[in-house]
């Protein structure tokens, strides 16, 4: 079963979830603020998809860090600040049959999925 990870009013997470609707593709959506994110989860996209491309440094989250806080990051500080942010973890995360996929384009859920 594929699993989509992020937060409902993400306009990526929109376009990812009707992309999958309108091609019949039955996922799972984890809500990071209703079903929460525990460590384990976390520890598994760093070793996937590596814990500074799951950082979301876009975000208004991320923005409001002190300069101190950005410049110091590290994976096992940044994994404390995700677990209480969810909101700084870059969106959505796909995980289709145990691959880790980051973001949405739609030509790679094309390829995903072999549309």
């Amino acid at each position: 079963m594929t699993t989509m990870y992020g937060i409902p009013n993400c306009d990526t997470i929109k376009k990812a979830k009707k992309f999958l609707t309108d091609n019949n593709i039955a996922f799972n959506f984890h809500d990071y603020r209703k079903d929460g994110i525990d460590e384990a989860l976390l520890e598994s996209f760093f070793t996937q998809l590596g814990w500074e491309n799951v950082l979301n440094k876009r975000g208004t989250t991320y923005r409001a860090l002190s300069e101190e806080q950005k410049q110091t990051l590290n994976e096992q500080n940044a994994k404390a600040l995700l677990l209480e942010s969810p909101a700084m973890i870059k969106r959505p995360i796909l995980v289709n049959e145990n691959k880790y996929y980051l973001g949405f384009k739609k030509e790679q859920y094309q390829e995903i999925f072999s549309l």
